[in-house]
């Protein structure tokens, strides 16, 4: 992750466990266009982030490494 990705990345994470989120949400406030600021697709990549099917609709939620990488570099926004 790059220096100026990571905190945007934990942003992402840290707003994906405020509350349930829906794939178009994220997409409308995290997708951009933007080569230096690829937050949803590196934090995909990585494996940080997941969609899942929850009665026909899609819903993202931070993955078990992404809950790690939480507790790892803000452990005070975990419960």
């Amino acid at each position: 992750m790059g220096d100026v990705v990571e905190p945007l990345i934990l942003d992402l994470i840290d707003w994906l466990m405020d509350r349930e989120r829906s794939y178009r949400e994220t997409m409308d406030a995290w997708r951009t266009s933007c080569p230096r600021l690829p937050v949803w697709e590196d934090a995909n990549d990585l494996g940080l982030v997941r969609v899942d099917r929850d009665g026909g609709r899609a819903i993202v939620r931070p993955t078990a490494l992404g809950l790690k990488l939480m507790r790892d570099r803000r452990p005070e926004r975990l419960p």
